[in-house]
């Protein structure tokens, strides 16, 4: 999904949040860049880099306001992968950043946040702008040098005027109307 037509990010759907005293929302999130990491607790990939990857991102981007979350989408093996087997793996490999348990689907195997993202598997890393919308979004091993200059990259520029930036879209204080023009109240 590297393309240069930004689209806005789906709100997470989230049945259990770990390493956070309250739930989290791209909503409430809105105006920081987000660097979200799915993941299975049973992928290899995701153990030996995304999740190391992801606390090194933790900790070098700290002082900053990029907020790091965790996102254990199972989409396989759901049996083995509860919440429970979770909250005991986070412990163990000392995992430090906000994880959500992506909520699952009634009807499919894939995962609701996984679904609404179109991602092709684990491990999956997604930034998402100050604005909201998706500014690279990736599934596979990446370098850790790609991954942190897209994110110095995004804290580093200008926070844009968010009202501003709505309004421009045909979007007001009431919501946002596909098409419209500027300052179309729906």
């Amino acid at each position: 999904m590297n393309s240069n037509h930004r689209t806005a990010a789906p709100e997470l759907a989230v049945s259990t949040w770990f390493n956070t005293p309250e739930h989290l929302s791209l909503a409430q999130l809105r105006g920081r860049v987000v660097f979200l990491h799915a993941f299975q607790m049973l992928c290899p990939a995701c153990v030996s880099h995304g999740l190391p990857q992801t606390q090194r991102v933790q900790g070098i981007f700290r002082d900053t306001d990029l907020q790091v979350i965790g996102l254990h989408s199972v989409f396989e093996h759901h049996a083995v992968m509860t919440p429970e087997a979770l909250q005991a793996f986070i412990h163990e490999y000392r995992l430090t950043f906000p994880i959500a348990v992506d909520e699952p689907s009634d009807q499919a195997p894939i995962p609701k946040t996984m679904e609404r993202y179109g991602m092709r598997g684990t491990p999956t890393a997604i930034i998402i702008g100050r604005d909201g919308k998706i500014e690279h979004h990736r599934f596979g091993i990446e370098d850790d040098m790609v991954i942190g200059a897209r994110l110095a990259t995004l804290i580093a520029a200008p926070i844009p005027d968010l009202a501003t930036t709505a309004t421009d879209a045909g979007c007001t204080s009431d919501g946002c109307i596909p098409g419209a023009r500027v300052g179309e109240t729906p």
